[in-house]
């Protein structure tokens, strides 16, 4: 299961940009963090966003140029898998101006109840929500 790409656009800020000039590691995972909670915003109703939360297992990023400040980034997620509790979403980021990748990333995530705090096995109708 491959789903639909979910995509926004942003200008690299002042605030993004650490001691060696480029955009700080940490704000990458920030970015598909944010991103991810977007396209769950988007997709699920009310009632499920009230029902489920989700929690992170692991992260994986492969950096491959740097970025700076001012420059327009694509931000790129998709939910490669959503198996049993947990959900694998891939992202890449891409400098615009010259479609050079950035970064390529992933993040397998666990569907938890909300009210009990216990992992929840992703049902067909969250898992039809990305396609």
């Amino acid at each position: 299961m491959i789903s639909e790409i979910f995509t926004k656009q942003i200008t690299v800020s002042s605030t993004a940009i650490d001691v060696r000039g480029h955009v700080n590691n940490l704000v990458y995972l920030e970015w598909c963090l944010e991103i991810a909670e977007a396209h769950w915003d988007t997709k699920a109703s009310s009632k499920m966003k009230k029902n489920f939360v989700w929690y992170v297992l692991h992260h994986s990023i492969d950096y491959k140029a740097s970025v700076f400040e001012g420059e327009q980034l694509q931000v790129d997620t998709w939910v490669q898998s959503a198996e049993g509790v947990k959900c694998e979403r891939h992202y890449k980021i891409t400098r615009i101006e010259d479609q050079k990748v950035i970064i390529e990333a992933k993040t397998v995530w666990c569907l938890v109840n909300a009210k009990t705090q216990r992992p929840s096995k992703i049902t067909e109708e969250i898992r039809t929500l990305f396609q």
